[in-house]
């Protein structure tokens, strides 16, 4: 089982999603996490596909799409660094890739269908990481991160995404 990361591992914001994942085998929680936040994009009501829940704010279709984008960045850095790429990796602007991601004018089930199968990748290619993998460092935002923080942010961050879709966004819909 892949232990918790030690906050040298990665940058301190990182901790806020971190510290949300459960105890456990974080391949498993992924694994299995994501049914529970498909559920819950199920009882978003159609005509709220596209709607933010105060102005400004993502709608629930940006949202979903935030989260194959992110999962895809952190799940690349994992890769490179498990494969020793020595390139320091760019950070990514969370708005610019939302603003430029299409994902309005896309049904909430073809997100939720390709979100399934972004986590059914990513679940694939941590399970493929030995020991030693997960150890390795690389540089992205210009900060030092270990492989195995990458399963526990993803993770971490379906969870606070998932939290703000049911608390913020479904209630304001009642």
């Amino acid at each position: 089982m892949l232990e918790r990361p030690d906050p040298a591992e990665h940058d301190p914001y990182y901790g806020l999603y971190i510290d949300l994942v459960p105890d456990g085998d974080v391949l498993e929680i992924l694994a299995t996490q994501l049914a529970d936040t498909v559920v819950l994009l199920g009882n978003v009501p159609a005509e709220k596909e596209v709607t933010g829940y105060a102005p400004g704010k993502w709608s629930v279709r940006e949202v979903v799409g935030h989260l194959i984008d992110t999962e895809r960045t952190f799940v690349y850095r994992a890769l490179a660094f498990a494969r020793e790429d020595p390139s320091a990796l760019p950070s990514f602007d969370q708005n610019d890739y939302a603003t430029s991601s299409n994902a309005n004018v896309r049904p909430l089930s073809d997100l939720s269908d390709e979100l399934k199968d972004v986590r059914n990748s990513s679940v694939a290619l941590f399970r493929s990481f030995t020991d030693e993998m997960w150890l390795r460092r690389g540089i992205a935002s210009d900060v030092s991160f270990t492989v195995r923080t990458f399963p526990f942010i993803v993770a971490g961050h379906e969870l606070h995404h998932r939290a703000i879709l049911a608390d913020r966004y479904l209630r304001s819909f009642s």
